[in-house]
């Protein structure tokens, strides 16, 4: 996978992993699918703020398929370079070291996506 991207790759790798478990629990994402719409919606706070959540969250995880499902929901909700920046500032002050690592990772991921025009 070339840097430009691997997050790209990634996503298509772990939704294609996904389908043969799908086929056989269907319900069960079904229900998060469900879960996931009703969490993601516009509330009182806008689908992209909860995309940043969710991006430092992946990190917290130190998650690579959340880090670029959730840096792609943050480039298509609309978010900026300087948003994601600040968000993945408050998981490396919550975490610490790890996060010095998948923060920029996330960060990279988001400027794949959001350059690629998501």
């Amino acid at each position: 996978m070339s840097d430009e991207t691997h997050n790209h790759d990634l996503l298509a790798t772990v939704n294609a992993q996904g389908r043969a478990l799908r086929a056989l629990i269907p319900g069960v994402y079904q229900g998060f699918a469900a879960t996931h719409k009703a969490a993601m919606a516009d509330g009182a706070l806008p689908t992209k703020t909860k995309e940043l959540i969710a991006l430092a969250i992946g990190v917290t995880n130190r998650c690579d398929g959340c880090i670029a499902s959730h840096a792609r929901g943050s480039a298509r909700a609309g978010a900026t370079k300087e948003e994601v920046a600040e968000a993945l500032g408050v998981a490396i002050l919550m975490n610490g070291g790890h996060s010095t690592v998948f923060g920029p990772r996330a960060f990279a991921a988001f400027c794949e996506f959001a350059d690629a025009g998501k």
